[in-house]
């Protein structure tokens, strides 16, 4: 993973990456979800419909869909036997080839994850807080991108959409990587545009966006932007819109905040942090959240 440069040539797309349609469970047909959010001003969307035998193993088809100014990427949720919970797993495989072989006679959801990885797939942790994932469960997928840090349909559903601390506990062990925020969207009531990503990308096109997503060239928000967060000199410097509070998180219990009216920037010093990690969170006065990637500072 890379620390995300806003100097980086390119623009920033708006996108999500957790949704569902007719093809699995979800209440509107793949056209009708892609032209919603397209119509909400998204760039970019990824149909992640379930990849279970019920729904024929099927990988959904998007590339129809796309416009002069709105593209997709093919993903699916894949899923598989058995986590410590005794769950069936939830994995993000976004990325994927539509011609992604069914799951195999006994074949584990680590196994699935790790066929996809070698596709060429973008792999993440899906709402770890919601379905109670485990570290040990974390350890089975050394290859994954990422962990799906805030879930919309799980917060306002049952309250279990925040999953920071769980990735923060691998951050501590010195696993590289970031967190997104998604919708999960399946009704498109209430279960959506409630959190998205930023990716850093040169052109918004779907090799080009999967490409940041690996390398870790993206915010996640509910509101809030970022318009740089710099390391020089010894300190961190953090410039966003409007917000009621800034605050910086690291190793353990290191952390910081800045409180104000309007705050559109912030100065840390960078020595709680050395040769270790931090990622900085954004609130605005609603209490709508950004939150950065996490910066390595070795």
């Amino acid at each position: 993973m890379e620390n995300l440069d806003f100097g980086r040539p390119g623009r920033f797309y708006k996108g999500n990456i957790h949704t569902h349609s007719t093809s699995s469970d979800g209440d509107h047909t793949a056209h009708d979800v892609c032209r919603a959010y397209r119509e909400k001003g998204y760039d970019f969307l990824v149909l992640t419909d379930h990849f279970m035998e019920v729904y024929g193993f099927g990988v959904t088809d998007t590339r129809p869909f796309r416009t002069d100014d709105f593209t997709t990427i093919i993903g699916a949720e894949l899923h598989a036997p058995e986590t410590e919970a005794g769950e069936i797993w939830h994995i993000k495989a976004v990325g994927l080839p539509l011609d992604f072989e069914a799951l195999k006679e006994d074949e584990t959801g680590p196994e699935v994850a790790r066929r996809a990885w070698e596709a060429g797939a973008f792999i993440g942790m899906v709402h770890p807080t919601w379905y109670g994932l485990t570290q040990g469960d974390a350890h089975r997928l050394p290859f994954a991108h990422a962990v799906e840090v805030y879930n919309h349909g799980s917060e306002i559903e049952v309250d279990r959409g925040y999953s920071w601390a769980f990735l923060d506990v691998l951050l501590n062990e010195g696993w590289r990587l970031s967190g997104y925020a998604v919708d999960d969207a399946h009704h498109l009531v209430h279960d959506w545009l409630g959190g998205w990503i930023m990716v850093q990308a040169e052109d918004n096109d779907p090799d080009a966006l999967l490409a940041s997503l690996k390398a870790g060239r993206y915010y996640s928000s509910q509101g809030p932007d970022f318009h740089d967060i710099a390391v020089a000199d010894g300190h961190i410097d953090i410039r966003c819109t409007p917000a009621r509070r800034i605050s910086i998180q690291g190793k353990g219990s290191r952390a910081d905040h800045v409180d104000g009216d309007g705050l559109t920037s912030a100065r840390f010093d960078t020595f709680p942090f050395r040769n270790s990690w931090f990622r900085v969170t954004v609130t605005d006065d609603t209490g709508k959240q950004g939150w950065s990637n996490p910066y390595w500072m070795d």
